[in-house]
């Protein structure tokens, strides 16, 4: 619906309401008037009737009265009955009286206004039309226990007639009155709403197409002038705004091509750091399983060239053992030096940074799979004092192993809270995947051990967590069931500064 047709709707209601009421009150004001002219006339009637009777209550002057009150009868043919009671201790006599309609007065009301001695009007319904009755009290001179009551009844046909007429006439001058309003309001709608309206959606429909230059109807001082003010002011912003948003766009690209750089350059030295830290324990291995053998053939051709019997070619093949026995391990220190890692950068990291630095690593991997990541991070959360690259291998290592636990569909949820009674942030990664054995759980941190087969060299990401963790004064806890998934919590301590000269450096 319109707001046209609901500002004629509400109108019309409006003003029939009102028209209604007050038509209704006017047709009672004028019955009232009526009532009040007839109640007059009878009034008259009675009294003189009254005053009559008074003055010649003899048997001659009834019969006078009796053919004076026929002639009056005749005579006004508003009258439709006269009559004159006598009322003594109860007991109601008629005197005297003339009718044109058949009508008796109840005793009971003629014994209560002899009682009360006041005039009461009421009004009737006789077999020839609607009346209007008055029992008049007459005082008697001749005894005070003897009350006489004059009763006058007229008919009301002209009152109903009078009302009837102004009622036609006010329903059909109500709905003259409200035609005319309903046209009046239609021109004004039209000229007050319709075309300013038009005016504005016009312009609007300007703003869809791009041109934002068109100005409406400025310099107006009423409500229309007052909104077309706002509108171009509207205008102006929207057409500051798009010169802004333009701006800022080419800037969003810019910081789009600088994060993507970025995002790069961290998986890179996510990888780096991965690959170094795997070098590095391969060379702690070799170095543990040749070092020690090495160690062994130096010592046993230094006891030997502690004897003095040997013929000179085997003393020098000793002295080549010993030489080249040094040699090797000269190697695998300088392999383990270079496959050291470089000392950590403490800093204070943000959980919120290291999520979403970490998280969109693995966006690719999510969307080409079913299944759902979630994350969920509680406010004020203190900040980590941490190597930024080493914690994100952490989470990189433990998210990418939920991850490939999953077969087909599952979850992932991530969550990041303080815990206030180890004076900690916990880090929760939980997934829906295919869990650990009991039996292997307390392997899986070793370095190599790995239920992959077949796959390269593997078993190396959690013995890096735990490593970085230690490193950090953190904790790492594993909680699985096979077939049902994985929970790794990490807690790392609340940032407090570290003494000087106490900072930790990195293990191996």
């Amino acid at each position: 619906m319109t707001i046209r047709m609901r500002l004629l709707f509400v109108s019309i209601a409006g003003l029939s309401v009102t028209m209604a009421v007050w038509g209704w009150l006017q047709l009672r004001a004028l019955g009232s008037i009526l009532t009040e002219h007839q109640g007059k006339t009878i009034y008259a009637v009675a009294e003189t009737v009254g005053a009559y009777y008074q003055h010649f209550p003899t048997k001659a002057g009834l019969s006078v009265l009796d053919s004076t009150l026929k002639d009056n009868l005749q005579s006004d043919v508003r009258l439709a009955r006269i009559d004159i009671f006598s009322v003594d201790h109860g007991d109601v006599d008629e005197v005297a009286g003339t009718s044109r309609v058949h009508y008796e007065w109840p005793e009971k009301l003629v014994e209560s206004v002899a009682k009360k001695f006041q005039p009461q009007y009421q009004k009737l319904d006789t077999d020839a039309g609607p009346a209007l009755g008055l029992l008049y009290p007459v005082s008697s001179k001749k005894s005070q226990r003897t009350k006489t009551i004059v009763g006058v009844i007229i008919f009301s046909r002209e009152n109903i007639e009078i009302l009837s007429s102004a009622q036609y006439l006010l329903i059909f001058s109500s709905a003259g009155l409200l035609l005319f309003i309903l046209l009046l309001l239609d021109q004004g709608y039209r000229w007050l709403i319709a075309r300013p309206l038009q005016v504005i959606t016009g312009a609007i429909d300007e703003f869809q197409k791009g041109r934002y230059i068109k100005h409406v109807f400025a310099g107006r001082e009423d409500e229309w002038g007052q909104l077309a003010n706002h509108f171009n002011s509207m205008a102006d912003e929207i057409e500051n705004v798009l010169s802004r948003n333009q701006e800022l766009n080419e800037q969003l690209q810019q910081r789009i091509q600088e994060a993507t750089i970025r995002v790069v350059e961290l998986q890179r030295q996510v990888d780096q750091l991965q690959k170094t830290k795997a070098l590095g324990y391969l060379t702690a291995t070799l170095a543990h399983d040749f070092g020690t053998p090495l160690h062994s053939i130096a010592g046993l051709a230094r006891l030997l060239m502690e004897r003095d019997n040997w013929p000179p070619d085997v003393a020098r093949k000793l002295e080549l053992i010993i030489q080249q026995t040094d040699r090797l391990d000269a190697v695998i220190k300088n392999i383990r030096r270079a496959t050291r890692l470089p000392e950590p950068h403490f800093e204070n990291v943000s959980i919120y940074d290291l999520l979403n630095e970490t998280l969109v690593l693995f966006e690719p991997l999510l969307q080409k799979s079913n299944i759902q990541l979630t994350v969920n991070t509680e406010k004020d959360i203190p900040p980590l004092h941490a190597d930024r690259y080493r914690i994100q291998t952490v989470l990189f290592n433990i998210i990418q192993n939920a991850l490939e636990s999953i077969v087909g569909e599952g979850t992932v949820t991530i969550t990041a809270a303080p815990d206030q009674d180890r004076h900690m942030v916990k880090i929760t990664v939980q997934d829906s995947g295919r869990g650990i054995p009991p039996e292997l759980i307390a392997r899986v941190r070793e370095p190599f051990f790995s239920t992959h087969k077949g796959e390269g060299m593997r078993g190396l990401g959690l013995a890096i967590v735990q490593d970085i963790m230690e490193t950090h004064g953190g904790e790492l806890k594993m909680e699985s069931q096979q077939g049902e998934g994985t929970k790794i919590t990490l807690y790392f301590p609340f940032f407090e500064p570290w003494p000087e000269g106490e900072i930790p450096e990195a293990n191996p």
